[in-house]
């Protein structure tokens, strides 16, 4: 049986999907009745599940009952990638966090499966045993293939 945080995280999955610009508007109020939840739980689902690592950017739109946006982010311009190296890896960062962002260029197909497996193996905490700042060498690296990768 599916726990209600996956439910709820692929049923926005597989709306965005649907739609053409690869973002939708959903009620936050609403999107809970529809489950039988608490609010809470679908900031719960947004906030861990759709984050900018995992390829998902959220805008919170105020006034007219208000809404949320969760658009899906693709990689097929130079700016999305630039933006993706400058943001969302920034100086350092954690071997979690990169696999979020290694998954997600996976999922949308931007680097294929024996990309993933060789940067992920050249990440991890075992190959950089001896290294003092693990986090600032791997945001390097992953900086600096994923320039090479995306070019």
């Amino acid at each position: 049986m599916a726990r209600i945080s996956d439910t709820i995280e692929n049923f926005i999955k597989d709306m965005i999907k649907q739609e053409r610009e690869r973002q939708v508007s959903i009620q936050r109020n609403e999107l809970a009745d529809k489950f039988s939840c608490a609010p809470s739980q679908i900031n719960y689902v947004l906030t861990t599940r759709f984050t900018y690592e995992k390829g998902y950017i959220i805008e919170s739109k105020r006034g007219g009952g208000g809404c949320i946006v969760i658009k899906k982010i693709t990689y097929d311009d130079k700016d999305e990638r630039v933006d993706l190296i400058n943001t969302s890896i920034g100086e350092s960062i954690t071997y979690g966090n990169a696999l979020s962002i290694l998954n997600h260029l996976r999922d949308t197909n931007s680097i294929t499966e024996k990309e993933y497996e060789i940067i992920k193996i050249s990440l991890n905490d075992r190959t950089l045993v001896n290294v003092e700042d693990k986090n600032k060498l791997r945001s390097q690296i992953l900086k600096g293939i994923i320039t090479v990768v995306l070019s």
